[in-house]
């Protein structure tokens, strides 16, 4: 959601800005813009729709020289996708320009009273309020752009990341942050600008992450000064070193970055357990448990708080620590959570999940909890996120950079953690029995290669895809574990194709939805010879008896549904708390390929953003 990039050093800025901009695509977003100092002037050029066609209206409209650059990928919020609304922004007397990623609450109002004191507004942004703002502040009290940034920020409520050059300042450029990330670049006298990493790996690997309610003067040879926005005190950098390497986020050969990343999971889930998972020796190691084990065995509960691919992901969680640890669970939207004044108690442990470890809900929800005392231990993908930084404790999932925007390693990558912090819960209190724990440790170490063979199914899917691709509505079913995945399976397919779906608990099928059935209606039904078996097998006889089409999601050598289904995909056998590790990947295919076939953006669907970063 809203890309930024900037550049401020000896190299030539446009390249570096654009291919970063191209970088920060999966973000989501329906316009883009770049900003240029050439050494006198600030030349803009920005637009409605895709970085490369910001691209060809640069080479039209202005020279591309100047080692200052600031660019930006915007998700609408205030004012409709068009060029007008494209970032960057300019004050009223073109002396500075913004780019920001965020909503400003209380935009409205302080409009109004720019105003009455003569500024005029070209667009519909809260962005160009804020710019011109610093502008007022900085010639009303005769300050710098710096502390003109500070005051102005003092005054708006809401969510930023931003960065704002001044062409009278021409050697920085002042960031800041409040809820949305941002990362700086340190290389040697230049300095990157990005609302995460991936824009600069190849030039360097050092890094600072600002913290909420902090900025950033960003100085061509001096460095970077970080202050405190409400009280001005200074801040120690601290840098980190970067893991993430730029092969991670090409698409290597694949056609897609959605393709790619489910071709990644066998590594990805690997990577997970990876240290962790020791099935010889009978070993869970996991610090972010170790070190608070009492915590979670003497909860009252544990709330799960998530949005999306990562709710799904907490769902099957519930299902899991209820089977094995025993300790009640309880799955809730961050974005509901936050709003609904929840009970929560010093004896509550809270489990936040999130791929980016930015989500705005998330990250306020979050908030919420801690301050009503309840220990809180997050579960997310980037190191140094928000999430990891504002949570008590937690656990990496080590997928490594997710650039399509629809998940598929997070949600395998998740329940694997989520797995190995149950069966740990379930050991320590004795919830569980040596062989049984030992088993479920043997097969989860088996679980990559299972997925493996799983995505040998990969041509047989396309031809299931090439079946389907004209359905209106389809229908997701699983009972038990594979009920979360029933819902994950239909939100791929809505995310990507655009397709209508909705997924069931297979029982709640007659409660309402088979009157939906008929011979136009794909039913994808999860039915491996685990659990409830049976049952399904009696709903897809219901479903056939209805005419409606059926797509099992069987496990291998199984022969009744089969016989009942139109199309059958296998997936090999495992224990049934791991199935939805195994489960989810022929969904994960089939809404690849039926995208494809419809030539749908795959990596970029419309209207959302990889990162959700506001409200």
């Amino acid at each position: 959601m809203c890309g930024i990039v900037g550049y401020i050093g000896e190299r030539e800025a446009y390249p570096i800005v654009l291919e970063g901009l191209k970088r920060l695509e999966y973000r989501g977003y329906d316009s883009a813009g770049i900003a240029l100092y050439d050494g006198q002037d600030i030349k803009l050029s920005k637009t409605k729709g895709k970085v490369m066609d910001l691209e060809a209206r640069v080479d039209q409209e202005i020279e591309t020289n100047g080692t200052v650059g600031i660019g930006h990928t915007r998700w609408a919020t205030h004012g409709v996708p068009n060029d007008v609304n494209s970032h960057p922004h300019y004050s009223n007397s073109g002396d500075l320009v913004i780019i920001h990623n965020g909503i400003i609450e209380n935009y409205e109002s302080l409009k109004q009273e720019l105003i009455k004191r003569g500024y005029i507004f070209k667009s519909d942004t809260d962005t160009e309020v804020l710019i011109n703002l610093i502008e007022d502040v900085k010639k009303n009290e005769n300050v710098k752009l710096g502390k003109a940034v500070q005051i102005a920020l003092n005054q708006v409520i809401g969510a930023y990341a931003i960065a704002v050059f001044d062409k009278n300042k021409p050697n920085e450029i002042v960031v800041a942050k409040l809820g949305s990330p941002l990362a700086i670049g340190i290389g040697e006298n230049e300095f990157f600008i990005a609302s995460d990493a991936t824009p600069f790996l190849e030039y360097t690997k050092k890094a600072i992450y600002l913290e909420d309610e902090e900025m950033a003067i960003v100085r061509r040879k001096k460095g970077v000064k970080i202050r405190k926005i409400k009280n001005d005190s200074l801040v120690a950098p601290y840098i980190q070193e970067l893991q993430m390497n730029l092969e991670q986020i090409v698409k290597g050969g694949y056609e897609h970055f959605m393709l790619k990343e489910i071709y990644e999971q066998p590594h990805a889930i690997k990577d997970t357990y990876r240290g962790r998972l020791r099935a010889k020796q009978g070993i869970i190691k996991m610090s972010g448990i170790d070190d608070n084990i009492e915590k979670f065995l003497n909860a009252n509960r544990i709330i799960v708080i998530a949005c999306g691919t990562s709710w799904h992901a907490g769902l099957v969680a519930e299902y899991i620590f209820e089977d094995l640890a025993r300790i009640p669970v309880e799955v809730e939207y961050a974005s509901e959570f936050r709003y609904r004044n929840p009970i929560i108690t010093e004896k509550d442990v809270v489990i936040a999940i999130s791929q980016s470890g930015e989500t705005a809900d998330t990250l306020a929800a979050i908030k919420l909890a801690k301050s009503k005392g309840a220990f809180v231990f997050g579960v997310c993908n980037v190191v140094g996120s928000s999430i990891a930084r504002e949570t008590h404790a937690g656990a990496y999932t080590h997928a490594g950079p997710e650039i399509g925007v629809a998940s598929t390693k997070a949600f395998t990558t998740q329940i694997t953690v989520l797995t190995l912090i149950a069966l740990k819960l379930a050991k320590e209190k004795g919830s569980i029995s040596n062989s049984k724990f030992h088993l479920h440790l043997q097969e989860l170490e088996l679980i990559p290669s299972k997925v493996e063979q799983a995505l040998k199914s990969d041509p047989h899917i396309k031809i299931v895809a090439e079946t389907y691709k004209e359905a209106k509505n389809c229908l997701y079913l699983g009972r038990g574990f594979n009920f979360p995945v029933a819902l994950e399976g239909a939100l791929k397919l809505k995310e990507i194709s655009y397709i209508h779906a909705e997924g069931y608990p297979a029982a709640e099928m007659k409660h309402g939805p088979i009157a939906l059935i008929d011979e136009h209606m794909p039913v994808f039904v999860i039915a491996t010879k685990k659990g409830h078996y049976e049952k399904v097998v009696s709903n897809i006889q219901e479903i056939k008896s209805r005419k409606g089409k059926i797509i099992g999601i069987v496990t291998e050598g199984d022969t009744d549904v089969k016989n009942l289904a139109d199309h059958i995909i296998e997936v090999p056998e495992t224990l049934e708390i791991l199935t939805p590790l195994l489960t989810t990947i022929p969904l994960q295919l089939l809404s690849y390929h039926i995208a494809v076939l419809l030539d749908k953006n795959v990596d970029q669907p419309r209207n959302l953003a990889k990162s959700v970063t506001v409200e």
